[in-house]
């Protein structure tokens, strides 16, 4: 038989129980500093991911201020939930980490040019949708020649690198456009406003934003082919009791007349006719 020394087995006792406390405090913090996740006291602070280099749709201005229809979307929920705009803290949410920075915690919830699909469904959960895009293509406001989606054969069709609407385009509408594949939207807009570009394609709703833009006010106009649909939706940690409240927050958006004012102020130099606000839990196909 083994006796055990009862003052040794005390402090393994306590080192045990101290090394659990620890590790559900570690696990706390690594759960990202977010505002409205359950349990956590965030001095009334929320975290919110956004583009920041979508104009229109969400951007970081050289001033460290941020615009755009998802920022005006954004700032109103935020309001709802019962945080003051400097209560948002603005965080990055690039396509690609969107659903990593909602599962980790590192945000409450995201507004980013988000489209409601099965596949990140199974990830992450949806409030919305509030806004219905389409896939479309962007133009000079003098060209004349591309009245259809028949008509971008043989013409010079810009999107980003890695973009699914420019090949779309050319293998289900017009096969011989001639795609040119650029680094971001900026470069195909200065490729589009030199003529070395015919048009740009990608969700309507993004161009929009970039053609209402003071320095190209006027000069491009969009091709109204609607493509795709794409509904945007607020995404949330899956099982997130935040999705009823946010829903909650956009019906009202919609009510009282700020949905169309924040679509009419960031879109509107464009010539963007938005569709009207969806309904809430409707995806259209």
């Amino acid at each position: 038989m083994i006796l055990m020394n009862p003052l040794r087995t005390r402090r393994a006792t306590v080192a045990v129980a101290a090394a659990v406390v620890l590790s559900f405090t570690s696990a706390g913090f690594a759960h990202g500093a977010a505002g409205a996740l359950p349990g956590r006291d965030d001095g009334g602070k929320i975290t919110v991911g956004i583009k920041f280099d979508q104009p229109g749709i969400g951007l970081k201005t050289p001033d460290g201020t941020y615009t755009g229809f998802d920022v005006d979307v954004a700032t109103y929920i935020a309001k709802q939930l019962g945080h003051d705009p400097k209560d948002i803290v603005w965080k990055e949410a690039k396509s690609a980490d969107r659903e990593a920075l909602l599962q980790r915690g590192d945000v409450d919830f995201i507004a980013a040019s988000y489209s409601i699909t099965p596949k990140r469904m199974e990830k992450v959960d949806f409030a919305g949708p509030y806004l219905l895009a389409h896939q479309d293509v962007l133009i000079r406001a003098d060209d004349n020649s591309i009245k259809t989606p028949s008509d971008l054969n043989n013409k010079k069709l810009c999107s980003v690198t890695g973009s699914t609407s420019a090949q779309n385009v050319k293998t289900k509408i017009a096969p011989n456009a001639q795609l040119q594949e650029y680094g971001g939207y900026s470069e195909c807009l200065t490729g589009l406003e030199n003529g070395v570009i015919d048009a740009i394609t990608t969700d309507d709703s993004i161009l929009a934003g970039y053609a209402s833009q003071p320095e190209f006010k006027g000069k491009f106009k969009l091709g109204g082919f609607k493509l795709s649909n794409e509904n945007y939706g607020i995404g949330v940690q899956k099982g997130s009791e935040l999705k009823a409240k946010i829903n909650t927050a956009l019906e009202k958006m919609v009510a009282d007349g700020s949905w169309e004012k924040a679509v009419q102020k960031n879109f509107g130099p464009a010539g963007y006719k938005a569709e009207p606000a969806p309904k809430i839990g409707v995806v259209v196909q």
